[in-house]
């Protein structure tokens, strides 16, 4: 239905839909709310909104998103939490109409110039301070103001690359700022997920609706970054503090929508004056860091020597004009609260206008007259942290002087006059409103709406949308990421239709690459064990399927020897997959764990979990729909004892589960591009499965090994029908043997790994240039040779051995040469490695 055409048609759909839905709705008393007008009624671009919308289809429509969600892992973190939570979309986009984002947008753009103006005073002449505008102690109070930067000229000569506000609606219908964000701004990468969701679930409104697009935005800020640079082709940098940050998963996507390669503090090194990416070929030149560590955690030399986050000389680096860092270390200052309490007189000094997006009233209780007028109103105030983001000598972030007991009370109150300056008092703000939809009715909730701007060589220009915030309590005063919060997509509206935008060039010259190298050593390390664990997952559901199929088959049951089963449940419990006391063939028991329990670390379960967990390291640079199977792979995994009746319905599951892994690595072949990363993908893959044929064959084809035994060995290798159609008779030792270690056409032989190996280290890029072999080579060749020229009728037990002890050696001779070192392990032994 078209709301354009106002139809009277379209009017009783609107009624017959909504009328219920909002009937109650009640905007709260004295607080401003985007979806009611001043008339009692929807506002027109929410009424517009919802005719599109139907009421009965929302909830339909919204699982669609959330399934998008889960299927891409899109998550975040609470505190120090282990595991990540799904991220919370919202129910209902927060509409903003195109006048109302232009006041917006002006708004933001101002305090973005004057926040890089502000920044390049206090860090270099201080004028402010010299002309009675700032206080020195207002400066120097705050833990953000690193003295390590004064006087540094920032390289590329912005102190600011990305600004963020949290703003929200204030009584008097205008638009307040709530806090400024410069030291490494979140929600970004969020606002994109959400809009690639919520525009999915309901994409005939989306495209109805005349939504502005992101991506403008984000294809500015790419070339801001680039231009900033000082070099064609710059190498574009996102540091992030690794996979245990709250917002990981935001960033990966970041890294891998925008094209920058994702790297922790570890990936680099300071050599020569210059940063540099450590890569399976050496050091290549990094020409701008994205930070998102904050900035006391860069560079442990000349900031928080505690740091294991950061880079070692990385300050000295930026002094030297080497390295462009967004935003600046130091920019941090601008978001401390005192800061705030001077924000009008600073804005006259430097831009010579009134704030268009005023902050909250806050007085910073360092002079003795606002200390004095936050005492004297302490009941009606809010008090919070001067430099902090919690009230210093407390838990909470600000605490309301009203809601206070009187014993806290005074104690606050004698913190306020012994050190006011780590004190501000502020203005007790009721955030404004925005429908969600709750039980099939709407229902106001508070929101913060976080806005971005980026430094582009046109100027700053203003993300149309954001990431907002909605809390689930009606009176909350501040809203952060936690239980009962959601995330809304944020639709501005323009009065034309809005082009399709997308990041791909359109007219610009791109060169062509096709170089290995970039790949960081971190990245190769957790995709070579992705590859492991994976194929040590394979491995173990083989084993628990065999013993399955001969419980469930009579045929095959009947004939095999206990000592047969023995064998196979004693490699589970050799691989840790079953504790000993499980460790009894054709046990419910026994093949429940190894497929899913939670403590043993050899089931199929962690082993998953462990290859999830390598892969979300390096997320950018898998597929979505590799993300899709290892979440489904993990659902089918969590198995218990009492989930599984019977063997034949163990067999099901572990076959489902093979078969999601054979899912797992087609994908990876075939739409995995050729290059470093899938070599090591594959290299793990193949080292893992030519060790666990190796204990397969000392296990089950020993010199006394039965017909049942060499019948089991087949099975877990894959083989059966390659052996029945190339040998008439019965199983034999020698042939097996010879399937199973020699064959270099079987691709489960040990054979065949080698030679696969042997290729991609072939391809794999060295360091040294003299001409010498580098020790995974020479382990792989002489391996290769060895293999060749082995006979069936001469291998034994101790032989294969030897191969799996080879294997694992060649295992850590590759971790030695490519994967990431500390620092003082790092030789650099040719300056060809540099670029």
């Amino acid at each position: 239905m078209n709301p354009a055409a106002g139809s009277k048609a379209a009017a009783a759909s609107f009624e017959e839909d909504w009328a219920a839905s909002y009937a109650d709705y009640a905007p709260l008393p004295g607080i401003p709310d985007e979806f009611i007008g001043a008339d009692g009624q929807p506002r027109p671009h929410w009424r517009r909104l919802l005719d599109y919308l139907s009421a009965n289809d929302m909830e339909r429509s919204l699982a669609v998103a959330r399934r998008h969600i889960r299927d891409l892992g899109i998550s975040y973190r609470v505190g120090d939490e282990a595991k990540e939570r799904n991220w919370p979309v919202s129910s209902l986009p927060l509409v903003i109409d195109e006048s109302d984002w232009q006041a917006i947008s002006a708004g933001i753009v101002q305090r973005a110039s004057m926040f890089e103006a502000l920044l390049a005073d206090v860090y270099g002449p201080a004028k402010l301070v010299a002309d009675g505008v700032l206080p020195a102690a207002a400066v120097a109070g705050s833990k953000e103001y690193l003295r390590p930067l004064a006087g540094v000229k920032p390289p590329g000569g912005r102190w600011l690359h990305l600004y963020a506000a949290d703003i929200g609606r204030g009584p008097d219908g205008r638009w307040w700022v709530l806090n400024d964000r410069a030291q490494a701004p979140s929600g970004a990468g969020y606002a994109l997920e959400n809009r690639l969701a919520i525009s999915r679930a309901y994409h005939t409104t989306y495209a109805g609706m005349n939504v502005q697009r992101l991506a403008p935005f984000f294809r500015a800020f790419r070339s801001g970054l680039a231009a900033q640079a000082g070099r064609a082709e710059p190498r574009i940098c996102l540091m992030t503090p690794g996979p245990y940050s709250q917002t990981y998963s935001e960033q990966s996507y970041l890294a891998r929508y925008l094209g920058f390669l994702l790297v922790e503090g570890d990936d680099l090194v300071v050599h020569d004056g210059r940063v540099h990416v450590r890569t399976i070929a050496g050091l290549k030149r990094a020409d701008v860091l994205w930070r998102r560590v904050d900035a006391d955690y860069i560079d442990p030399l000349e900031l928080n020597g505690a740091s294991r986050l950061g880079v070692p000389q990385l300050i000295s680096a930026i002094r030297s004009g080497s390295v462009v860092v967004a935003n600046m270390p130091g920019a941090g200052f601008i978001e401390s609260r005192a800061l705030l309490s001077f924000m009008p007189r600073i804005a006259k000094h430097l831009t010579g206008e009134e704030l268009a997006l005023p902050n909250i009233a806050t007085w910073w209780c360092g002079q003795r007259e606002a200390r004095e007028r936050v005492l004297g109103g302490f009941d009606t105030l809010s008090i919070a942290g001067a430099f902090e983001d919690r009230v210093p000598g407390f838990a909470e972030r600000n605490l309301l002087g009203a809601d206070l007991a009187p014993a806290a009370a005074a104690k606050v109150k004698a913190a306020i006059a012994a050190r006011g300056l780590d004190y501000v008092g502020q203005e007790v703000v009721r955030l404004s409103t925005a429908p969600v939809f709750e039980d099939g009715k709407l229902v106001p909730r508070p929101f913060v709406l976080r806005v971005f701007a980026a430094a582009t060589p046109d100027g700053w220009q203003v993300m149309p949308g954001g990431f907002c915030l909605i809390s689930d309590k009606a009176d909350a005063r501040a809203v952060s990421m936690g239980d009962g919060v959601q995330s809304a997509d944020v639709w501005v509206l323009s009065q034309n239709p809005v082009p399709v935008e997308t990041l791909l060039p359109s007219k610009e010259n791109v060169n062509i690459r096709r170089i290995l190298g970039n790949l960081p050593s971190r990245a190769a390390d957790n995709l070579f064990w992705f590859g492991r664990y994976l194929e040590r997952a394979e491995a173990t559901l083989r084993i628990v399927r065999c013993l399955c199929a001969r419980s469930v088959d009579i045929d095959l049951a009947s004939g095999v020897a206990a000592d047969s089963l023995q064998r196979l449940a004693g490699l589970l419990l050799a691989w840790g997959a079953v504790p000993a006391e499980q460790a009894a063939p054709r046990t419910l028991a026994t093949i429940a764990t190894a497929l899913g329990s939670e403590t043993q670390y050899g089931s199929v379960l962690c082993s998953v979990r462990m290859a999830y967990g390598a892969a979300s390291v390096i997320r950018e640079r898998l597929s979505v729909d590799s993300w899709k199977l290892l979440g489904a792979l993990e659902t089918q995994l969590q198995l218990k004892t009492a989930d599984l009746a019977t063997e034949a319905e163990a067999y099901e599951a572990a076959d489902r589960a093979l078969v999601t892994l054979a899912a797992i690595s087609g994908l990876v072949q075939e739409n995995f591009n050729r290059v470093a990363g899938w070599r090591f993908l594959d290299i793990g893959r193949r080292v893992e499965r030519a060790i666990n044929t190796c204990r397969m064959v000392r296990s089950f084809a020993g010199d006394n090994a039965s017909a049942d035994d060499l019948d089991i060995l087949l099975d877990l290798i894959d083989s059966q029908i390659t052996y029945r159609s190339r040998y008439l008779i019965g199983v034999a030792l020698a042939p097996v043997r010879d399937m199973a270690l020699l064959d270099p056409y079987n691709p489960r032989s040990v054979s065949f790994q080698i030679s696969q190996l042997r290729d991609h280290i072939d391809t794999l890029p060295t360091l040294n240039d003299d001409g010498i072999p580098e020790e995974p080579k020479r382990f792989i060749d002489l391996f290769a040779g060895e293999i060749a020229s082995a006979a069936a009728d001469d291998i034994e037990p101790s032989s294969v051995l030897a191969f799996e002890q080879t294997l694992m050696r060649f295992a850590d001779a590759i971790a030695s040469r490519y994967f990431l070192q500390r620092p003082e392990g790092l030789k650099v032994k040719s300056a060809s490695g540099l670029a």
